[in-house]
């Protein structure tokens, strides 16, 4: 049995929960999430209360109803407090900035790259070097700033790149002259 599945979710005040037929409806003053839920999990509410259980006594239904409650525990979340991240970009030339639903990075290409960015999802930029990535939506979220990160990767002989703030960058010695 999942020890994380058998949490109860408390709701907080001014946090709405409707449960549909294979689904889950979150709304809160930071925005609306809906996730589908597995037919393997049975999730109740009741006075404030959100309990996730397994639907039956399968072992897929004991793995899947832990899953199942984290989600709805990020989506309690993110609609009260929003989820960020925050990268760094570093390099000489290297800048980002947010043109409408897009934000235009230039990492040393011979072209800028132009990423959109996605319904619910707030990108800022402050210094043209620190982006800041924030939305109720934690997958979203994460998905944004990965993608953005993968278009120029941390090197590890200058440090170059787009990093994570906080992501530790193992540096490498360059060649050694003789």
């Amino acid at each position: 049995m999942s020890r994380i599945g058998k949490v109860p979710i408390n709701i907080p005040s001014g946090v709405q929960v409707t449960i549909e037929s294979h689904a889950i409806l979150v709304k809160g003053p930071k925005g609306d999430l809906r996730q589908e839920i597995s037919p393997l999990a049975k999730v109740d509410v009741a006075d404030e209360i959100i309990q996730v259980s397994p639907a039956n006594d399968t072992r897929s239904a004991r793995a899947i109803y832990g899953t199942t409650r984290s989600l709805i525990a990020n989506m309690v979340k993110g609609v009260t407090e929003p989820f960020s991240k925050d990268l760094l970009i570093e390099g000489v030339g290297f800048r980002a900035a947010v043109k409408g639903q897009t934000i235009d990075l230039e990492l040393g290409y011979s072209h800028p790259v132009v990423h959109p960015i996605p319904e619910g999802v707030v990108v800022t930029v402050a210094d043209n070097v620190k982006i800041h990535v924030e939305g109720a939506d934690k997958q979203k979220v994460g998905q944004v700033a990965a993608e953005i990160k993968s278009y120029y990767p941390v090197e590890p002989y200058k440090g170059k790149g787009v990093r994570i703030v906080g992501q530790y960058v193992r540096r490498k010695e360059g060649k050694k002259s003789a």
